[in-house]
C-alpha cells in the first residue's frame, strides 16, 4: 500500500480525479448554499433531499465516465510529446512532433521540433568538429615529432638542422594559429549581443589592415588597388578587423604571383558595401557551396597554409554585425567577396 501511494498517477487518472473532485466540490457548495438560504428563509428546500443525492450520484458517475472515455484521446498529443522526449533522451534527434488544433500544444510542438533540429545540428557539428579538429591537430604534431626525432641524430649537416628547426617552428605557429582560431570562433558562435559598440572610420581600419598584411602580399609581388570612401561605422572594431584580415589573407594566399587585388568600400544610404577581388585560382560550384563550413579546404595545394576556419569566422562576425557576405567565383579566373552591412552607418 505504501508503494502504491508513492507511484506517480498517469495523466488520465489525474484528469478523472480532478473532474471528480470538481463535481463533488460543486455539489457540496450548492448543498451548503441551499441550506444557508433555507435557514434564512430565502428559499424553501423540500423535506426529502433524496432526489438531490440521486441527481448528485448520477452526475458524478456520468461526468466521471465521460471524462475517462474522452481523456485518452484528449491527452494523446501530450503522450506523443512524452514519447518523443524519451527518444530524444536516447539520442534520436530526428524525431518530430506534429500537433494541430490547440494553440498551446501547437506552440509546444513547434518549440520541440526547433529544439530537436538545433540538437541535431549541434551533434553534427560536434562530430565534424572532433573529426576535423583531431586531424588538423594531429598533422602538425606528427610533423613536429618526426623532425624533432631527426634532430637527435649527430650526422646532420648545419643546413639540414636549420631546415628541420624551421619546419618545427612553422608547424608550431600553425598549431598556435589553429588554437586561436578555434577559441575565437567558439567565442563568437556563443555570442548573441555585441556590446561596447562605438563609431569608427572603417576605411582607415581597412588601410591599416592592408599595411599590416604587406609582408605577405609583397612577397608575391601583388598590386593592391584600393578605392575606399570615407565611411563611419557604428560597431566593435575588434570584430570587423578580423573580417579584413581573413579576407585579405585568403585573397593573397590564392592569388597568382604578380597579379592584383582590388579592394573597394562604398556607402549608399544605410548600406555599406565592401568588396575584395583577386585574380586567383577561383572555385568551382561545389567548393563555393562549402567555403563557410568549418575546416573545409577546397584547394588542397594550400592546405598546409590554412585550417578552414577563417571564412566561417568571417561569416559569424558579419552576422553579429547585422550584415551578410556573398561570394562570386570562377575556376581559374578568381573570386569576389562582398560584405554588406545594414543600418549601422553613423
Amino acid at each position: 500500500m505504501k508503494n502504491f501511494f508513492k507511484r506517480r498517477l498517469n495523466l488520465t487518472i489525474t484528469l478523472v480525479l480532478f473532474v471528480f473532485g470538481v463535481m463533488v466540490a460543486t455539489f457540496v457548495t450548492l448543498i451548503i448554499m441551499g441550506t444557508l438560504l433555507d435557514y434564512f428563509g430565502v428559499i424553501t428546500l423540500p423535506e426529502s433531499q433524496n432526489p438531490l443525492f440521486v441527481l448528485f450520484f448520477f452526475c458524478v458517475v456520468t461526468g466521471t465516465s465521460i471524462t475517462a472515455f474522452l481523456s485518452k484521446k484528449a491527452l494523446n498529443p501530450i503522450r506523443k510529446v512524452i514519447e518523443s522526449t524519451h527518444r530524444v533522451a536516447a539520442g534520436d534527434f530526428s524525431v518530430k512532433v506534429d500537433i494541430k488544433g490547440i494553440g498551446e500544444l501547437e506552440e509546444l510542438s513547434e518549440s520541440f521540433n526547433k529544439m530537436t533540429q538545433e540538437l541535431s545540428s549541434i551533434e553534427t557539428l560536434r562530430s565534424d568538429f572532433i573529426n576535423n579538429f583531431s586531424h588538423e591537430f594531429k598533422t602538425p604534431i606528427m610533423s613536429i615529432r618526426g623532425f624533432a626525432n631527426l634532430l637527435q641524430k649527430n650526422d646532420l649537416t648545419k643546413e639540414e638542422r636549420q631546415e628541420y628547426l624551421t619546419i618545427i617552428i612553422t608547424e608550431s605557429e600553425r598549431l598556435a594559429t589553429l588554437s586561436s582560431n578555434v577559441l575565437m570562433l567558439a567565442k563568437y558562435e556563443n555570442l548573441e549581443i555585441v556590446i561596447d559598440q562605438a563609431p569608427f572610420r572603417m576605411d582607415e581600419q581597412i588601410r591599416r589592415t592592408i599595411i599590416l598584411m604587406e609582408p605577405k602580399w609583397s612577397v608575391k609581388d601583388l598590386d593592391i588597388n584600393i578605392e575606399l570612401e570615407e565611411v563611419t561605422f557604428v560597431g566593435k572594431e575588434e570584430f570587423t578587423q578580423q573580417i579584413w584580415i581573413n579576407l585579405l589573407d585568403n585573397a593573397v594566399k590564392f592569388s597568382h604571383y604578380g597579379s592584383y587585388i582590388n579592394i573597394t568600400l562604398a556607402e549608399e544610404g544605410n548600406e555599406i558595401r565592401f568588396t575584395i577581388q583577386d585574380q586567383g585560382v577561383g572555385m568551382n560550384k561545389a567548393t563555393k557551396a562549402r567555403i563557410f563550413d568549418k575546416f573545409f579546404q577546397g584547394d588542397t595545394s594550400h592546405a598546409r597554409t590554412g585550417n578552414g576556419l577563417g571564412l566561417p569566422l568571417v561569416k559569424r562576425i558579419v552576422e553579429l554585425c547585422d550584415g551578410e557576405i556573398m561570394v562570386q567565383s570562377e575556376l581559374g579566373i578568381g573570386s569576389i567577396f562582398t560584405v554588406i552591412f545594414y543600418s549601422k552607418a553613423g
